[in-house]
């Protein structure tokens, strides 16, 4: 068993993480994960309103009784969400870890911290790590420029930004962006991590709440089909390369505003790709890690063989190098 500072501190088996996504971090994911000791989070502004986030956590404690969190993503909006009441609700309802994205989450911070909430905070970059540690929260999840969804605009890979931030950061961080196997844990670990986030790969399971074809289409994509949009914008996101994620890129290249492109990157648009399975309906999220993603097995079935395989690694790969060292040395 990998016992870390990160399965410590939130009482899971496992140090992977499930973390949250926009329209897939539901109940049926989330619980699915709960049960096979890694964590899971259902994503709070996937939820309608505070009431429906309510309901499902609800639901998901009627399909575990592991430890869960939930997400809570907070981005600049010309209407944003009513954030306060979708807080409200998830101390409400009695949840205990909560991962907090997007801009600075100190208002959150302060009153999670009042209701004894354990916070995980994600960021792409050492200084914005730091500036949460100093806020108050209670691990980081720290994202490489391999990632899904938001890297920053400093593109640096996790190889670079892990060790860096493990330098530095001293309360337990899990690592994001490009992991989707053992071999991806055993470096993390080695790294300086206390565990891995992983997103892309949690959506191609058989619990996953988005499409079959979705889920094939990531099994046979390699890890060059992404495309990075909104660079021009300095609001990079990467996303599964589609019909509109190339149009998007073109339109950039051609200076348009995010007004000119607003129809095509509606969430909305991606919502339907999750639902039919036409990928090429509007712009959805994935990672490079999808050149590492060959299957779709059940989450139980993933977690167990990314423990089963890292310390295979650890034991038998790893101390047969040592031990053959040591042996060498005596000669």
């Amino acid at each position: 068993m990998l016992k870390t500072r990160f399965t410590e501190l939130v009482g899971v088996e496992h140090p992977i993480v499930q973390g949250g996504m926009q329209w897939v971090g539901r109940a049926e994911l989330v619980a699915a994960v709960a049960n096979a000791g890694a964590l899971g989070f259902i994503t709070a502004l996937t939820q309608p309103t505070p009431e429906d986030l309510t309901k499902e956590i609800a639901r998901c404690r009627d399909m575990t009784d592991k430890p869960f969190g939930v997400n809570l993503t907070i981005l600049p909006a010309i209407k944003p969400p009513p954030y306060a009441e979708y807080r409200q609700a998830i101390v409400e309802s009695g949840i205990k870890i909560v991962e907090t994205a997007g801009n600075k989450p100190q208002e959150h911070v302060t009153e999670f911290k009042k209701h004894g909430v354990i916070i995980v905070h994600k960021c792409t970059s050492v200084r914005h790590a730091l500036s949460a540690e100093r806020m108050g929260v209670d691990a980081i999840s720290i994202d490489g420029f391999e990632c899904a969804g938001h890297p920053g605009e400093d593109d640096t890979p996790g190889l670079v930004l892990i060790p860096a931030a493990a330098d530095k950061v001293k309360i337990p961080m899990i690592a994001s962006g490009g992991f989707g196997d053992a071999r991806g844990l055993v470096a993390a670990l080695a790294l300086g991590a206390d565990g891995i986030n992983m997103g892309t790969r949690f959506m191609c399971t058989k619990e996953s709440p988005i499409h079959q074809s979705v889920k094939e289409r990531i099994v046979a994509n390699d890890e060059r089909e992404t495309d990075l949009i909104f660079r021009t914008m300095r609001n990079t996101s990467r996303v599964a390369k589609n019909a509109v994620s190339q149009q998007v890129v073109a339109l950039e290249k051609e200076g348009a505003t995010f007004e000119q492109v607003r129809e095509l990157v509606a969430g909305a648009r991606g919502k339907m790709v999750y639902a039919t399975g036409d990928t090429d309906e509007g712009i959805w999220s994935a990672g490079q890690v999808q050149g590492l993603i060959h299957d779709i097995p059940s989450c139980a079935e993933l977690v167990s063989r990314i423990v089963r395989e890292a310390e295979a690694i650890i034991h038998d790969r790893l101390d047969a190098m040592t031990g053959a060292g040591r042996r060498a040395a005596a000669e």
